[in-house]
């Protein structure tokens, strides 16, 4: 095994973990702290595959900005630290078993296809990844409107945060 696939599967394991945690877990900022740990192994998945610039916008935007508001709306609309409902409900296992199908389907659908053992064909020097995705993001053809309303969406969850933070004790 190659350092390379090493630090890959450490990661995995780690994200796979943490996930598992941010479903489990019964407090809500433990939930989002270990939210914080998936989205930076993906970062590290992003930086092994040589996509520095999308894992420092992993970093930045979701680690710095959407996990961080998480945080401050539950804190802000949460009036105790821990949810008092159970952690599970009675039919969990149906999840679990769609998940383990869905999981077994995708594995079968992916072993015929010979796209999981080529390599990506080199780009050469003159190659922009980050002025094609730059573009991309502002040009009206390409994904502008996604990200506009993206962006109103979570103004609009932080306004509401700081509504429900901010109501008299009467008018609850």
């Amino acid at each position: 095994m190659t350092v390379m696939q090493i630090v890959f599967l450490l990661t995995a394991v780690v994200m796979v973990g943490s996930a598992i945690m941010v479903v489990t877990t019964k407090n809500l900022i433990h939930a989002a702290l270990w939210l914080i740990v998936t989205l930076f192994g993906a970062a590290v998945l992003f930086a092994t595959l040589n996509a520095g610039f999308i894992a420092v916008i992993q970093v930045v935007v979701y680690i710095g900005a959407i996990a961080i508001l998480f945080i401050f709306a539950i804190m802000l609309t949460r009036r105790e630290k821990g949810d008092t409902g159970p952690g599970l409900n009675r039919g969990w296992w149906l999840s679990a078993v769609i998940a383990v199908l869905v999981f077994g389907g995708l594995v079968w659908l992916l072993q015929g296809w010979d796209g999981l053992s080529k390599a990506a064909p080199a780009l050469g020097p003159g190659f922009d990844s980050v002025g094609l995705l730059a573009q991309a993001l502002v040009s009206p053809e390409a994904y502008v409107l996604p990200f506009e309303v993206a962006s109103v969406l979570l103004l609009a969850a932080l306004v509401g945060a700081v509504y429900i933070a901010f109501q008299r004790k009467g008018e609850e």
